[in-house]
């Protein structure tokens, strides 16, 4: 469910494996979007306000304070007009979201991507396999409603490109529905 008809814009959760594209995705569907939507890399946030218990340095990862990142989040996402950037979907309460997009990748590709970003070599291992497991669409599937968790290959450009016209065309359809329970 929405957080009801005050939002003029939805609230978008763009997940996936690292590599797999959230981040250009996220910015790319800023810029093209009909309505103004603001781009959240959650992983920069938590490290820019603190919302973190500790620092994993074999994993190279904060360990995430799940209370304070929700509690600073919350009054974005009531507003709407956010897209929501994070390697995970399944923290975000359902009444929040809109949209689950899950982005997906070869996993010969993700190695690659990985590998430019000098990830361990443990790291990117265990996200190869997890891309591999299907995990985040596996947790986005079990966290929210079928209707509105879409699954998109993001090989190159290519798949940038029409992902992200998928989604404008996605949020033109929302407007339309939030205008007619509005009347």
């Amino acid at each position: 469910m929405s957080a009801g008809p005050s939002k003029s814009a939805p609230v978008i959760v763009i997940t996936g494996t690292p590599g797999t594209g959230k981040t250009t995705h996220a910015q790319l569907l800023a810029q093209e979007s009909p309505v103004p939507l603001k781009h959240i890399n959650v992983g920069d946030l938590v490290k820019e306000k603190g919302l973190y218990e500790s620092y994993d340095h074999e994993w190279q990862s904060y360990t995430v304070d799940e209370d304070k990142l929700l509690d600073e989040l919350e009054p974005l996402a009531a507003a709407g007009g956010v897209i929501l950037d994070w390697h995970t979907c399944d923290l975000f309460p359902e009444r929040w979201v809109d949209l689950v997009v899950v982005l997906r990748c070869n996993h010969t590709q993700l190695w690659e991507r990985l590998e430019k970003r000098n990830y361990p070599l443990k790291k990117i291992q265990e996200n190869n396999e997890a891309e591999i497991m299907e995990v985040v669409l596996d947790d986005a599937r079990s966290s929210y409603a079928p209707e509105i968790v879409i699954e998109l290959q993001s090989a190159g450009t290519e798949d940038l490109e029409s992902n992200v016209a998928r989604i404008v065309q996605w949020i033109e359809a929302w407007q339309k529905n939030q205008q007619s329970v509005e009347e």
